[in-house]
Formats: C-alpha cells, structure tokens, sequence
C-alpha cells in the first residue's frame, strides 16, 4: 500500500526556488548492528528532492540513479544521480507539465538512457512514461488517458523484445473494482522505445485489480506480478492467469535461482499488528502458494525482495525494528523499520533497525557491483526541512556491508541472442 507521504505527495507542490545541484553527502555515521555496517550516504534536504521511492539502480558507470516523490526546484519530483561515496546531482526537476510524482524506480535500457514513469501528470493529468539521458535530457514518451491506463504507480522492464513493460493502478476497461463499482481496475501495457502505448490486459475484481508493483520477466519469457490480492502472470500477447490469492502484495516479485517466485505481503501473519505484521511467502510456477514467514518485531513489509550472490534474500520492512518510536497507534511495532536477511527456507535475521536519524520507511535494496546493499528510505535523515505533520525527515540514501564479494553484473540482464550487453563500471 503506498504511505500516507505517497499518497499525499502532490499536497507539497509549493515552488523552490532553486536549480539543479551537486553537493556532498550531508552525514557519514557509520554504525555496526549484528555485523552489518551501515553508512548513510546522504539526506534529502526538500530543494534537491523529497521522498526518494521504489529503488535504486547501478547504471553502467558505476553511479546510482533513482527518483523523488516530491521536493525539487518545482515540489512535483525529481531524478538524481549519486556516487558511491554520496555526491548527489540533480539531473531533473518536474513541473506537471512533464509528469509529476515519479514513484517506480528507473530503468537503464539497452540504449543507455534511462526509463521510468510519473504517476500523475502529463498532457491528461493522469501520468507518463519518460526517457532520461545521464545527463538529465528528459522526453515524454507518452501521457496516459485512461482508456490506456492511469497512474503507472510502479517502474517499467525492458524485455527481451526490446520493449517496455509496466502497470497501472487504475484505468482500462473494468468498472468493477471496489469499493464504488465505477471505478477502473488498472492495466498491463506496453510501449516502444519510440512511445506508443499497448493495452494488453485491463484488470477486473475477479482477476485482481488496482497493481501497485513493476512487473519482471521470468526464465518462461512470461511476466509476473502482484496486485494487492493476486499474483498473476500474463504472456507477452496478454493472457492473464491468476496463480494465486494473496493479502495485501503491494510489491514485485522476485524469481530466485529455484525458479520459484517470492514475495511479500504488508498485511496478514502474525496478529501482533493490526490487520498482522505482514508476511514472506513463495509461489511456485504453478500457483502453488507457501507461507515462509509473518513478522512479529517488524512490520509491513512494501518493497520487493532481492536475492543477492549468497543465495539468500533481502528486503526492508517499512516500520519496527529496536530502535526509536517512529509513530503510530495501532497495535504492533513502531519503530522506524529495518532491512533483513532471510533464506529460501524462511528463516529470518534483522540486519539493521532505522532510527530515523539514519532514515525511516525504507524502500527497496540492491545489491551493487562491488557486493555491498544500497538503498534508500522515504522520510528520516539530517534535515527538518522536510518537517510537517508526521513526516519527519526527508529521504537518505544508505549503504549496507555485509562482506559479500564483488561480482560482475552485465546491463540489462537479459537479452535475445547476439544483443549488446555492459557491465556495471564499465
């Protein structure tokens, strides 16, 4: 489920009078919690951004690139590049006009340039699908009208077709989704590289509706997905199958090197929270469901996992952990969330507590060339100008040691036969 920051994003559209910046990391504590070092690289400060969602992504240069939600010379959002040492750039500022509220991470396609989408704005107000050159060129490729779709809340993949692939969380040709049955569902579609938009399937209540994550594509050439109830695949031609009912999946799905898929979900489990703590679970290729996990000292888990080079997965939980009080009254933990650890069997380690001066709601990881986890969080940090109502803090970026090794990872990865491929640094 997206936060209330998220879903409140456009009440800060107030005008910052500045421009596109470079400037150094504003803090570099570095502590050690259950031998995992943690380094916060950089806090968000409102003019260069607020609100940092989705992921990052390690682009062939070696840099990281990711979006904001809010802040920026305009309050509509931003895109950043910052280094592993935590020189933050300003590559864009958006203006509505443009799109505003990028949420899904971005994309380094084949040809370099840089893909994601804005989940409102545009020519109809109802969010678009951009281009970003490194050097911060940006194109609308396409605004959303709702009969194609409306507010593409999550990020795109490109294929091994050379297209892009992504979802909306509303628009399309159901009007069964509740609770007013006039509402449309969301879709699945795609667009080329040159912009033109495919509706390939509209979600209805029966299938599953309103997709909040990015979809990937499997080892079958299939994508997959979640909505807050399902998860789902659908061919490239766009035959939608349900594989399984879920509670409350706001996040992507990983396929692990067992060809199964993994997932979380926000809500149900353990019933220390209220609604329950969230859980891990695994779906095989089949639709054959399993449990892994429900949380009990951490909560709410939003963002997608990863697998890593050990084998094991990753992943954020947005509240708990044993540090400070973040806020909340309902039952359960409140702390200012954690990153874990926990292996294809479900067992279960918290490898660092947030204690909202290091950050707070963390969003997803990635694991980076040199073997390290680097991510971000969408409150917390250094500055209070971000400081209004609950939200305390305005986004960090953050790098997590755990001692694993460098590897080589080729951009993207995956591709028809004979295709192009870069590694990371290169």
């Amino acid at each position: 489920m997206p936060t209330m920051r998220k879903c409140g994003m456009s009440a800060l559209a107030a005008m910052w009078l500045c421009a596109s910046v470079s400037q150094s990391a504003a803090q570099g504590d570095t502590i050690t919690d259950v031998g995992t070092t943690f380094t916060s690289l950089f806090s968000f400060g409102a003019t260069n951004g607020e609100a940092p969602v989705g992921a990052l992504v390690q682009a062939t240069d070696g840099n990281f690139y990711g979006t904001t939600v809010e802040g920026g010379a305009m309050g509509d959002g931003t895109v950043f590049k910052i280094t592993p040492s935590g020189t933050l750039t300003t590559l864009h500022n958006f203006d509505g006009t443009d799109g505003f509220s990028p949420e899904g991470a971005l994309l380094q396609a084949t040809n370099g340039n840089f893909y994601g989408t804005t989940a409102f704005g545009g020519a109809n107000g109802k969010g678009t699908v951009f281009e970003i050159t490194p050097n911060g060129t940006l194109t609308t490729l396409a605004s959303f009208n709702g009969t194609d779709g409306e507010f593409p809340e999550a990020g795109l993949i490109q294929a091994t077709d050379g297209n892009f692939y992504g979802t909306t969380s509303r628009g399309g040709a159901n009007k069964l989704c509740p609770p007013r049955r006039t509402l449309t569902c969301g879709t699945v579609f795609k667009i080329t590289p040159s912009g033109t938009v495919t509706t390939l399937a509209s979600f209805g209540e029966e299938g599953g509706s309103v997709p909040f994550s990015p979809l990937i594509q499997a080892i079958d050439g299939n994508f997959y997905g979640t909505t807050p109830s399902t998860v789902f695949k659908i061919t490239p031609s766009g035959t939608l199958t349900t594989l399984a009912f879920v509670s409350s999946s706001y996040a992507g799905l990983v396929q692990a090197t067992d060809g199964n898929f993994y997932g979380t979900t926000e809500y149900g489990g353990n019933d220390a929270c209220d609604g329950g703590c969230g859980t891990v679970f695994k779906v095989t290729p089949s639709g054959t469901l399993t449990t892994l996990l429900s949380f009990t000292s951490s909560a709410n888990p939003v963002a997608a996992l990863i697998q890593a080079t050990d084998g094991n997965l990753y992943g954020t939980t947005g509240v708990g952990g044993a540090n400070n009080d973040c806020g909340g009254s309902a039952p359960g933990p409140t702390g200012c969330g954690t990153a874990f650890k926990v292996t294809l069997s479900g067992t279960l380690t918290t490898l660092f507590s947030f204690d909202s001066t290091d950050g707070s709601g963390p969003e997803a990881l990635i694991q980076a060339a040199n073997g390290e986890f680097y991510g971000i969080t969408d409150g917390g940090g250094a500055s209070e100008a971000c400081n209004s109502q609950s939200v305390v803090g305005c986004g960090t970026v953050f790098r997590l040691s755990l001692g694993l090794e460098p590897f080589v990872e080729t951009q993207p990865g995956s591709g028809a036969a004979g295709a192009i491929v870069k590694n990371s640094g290169d």
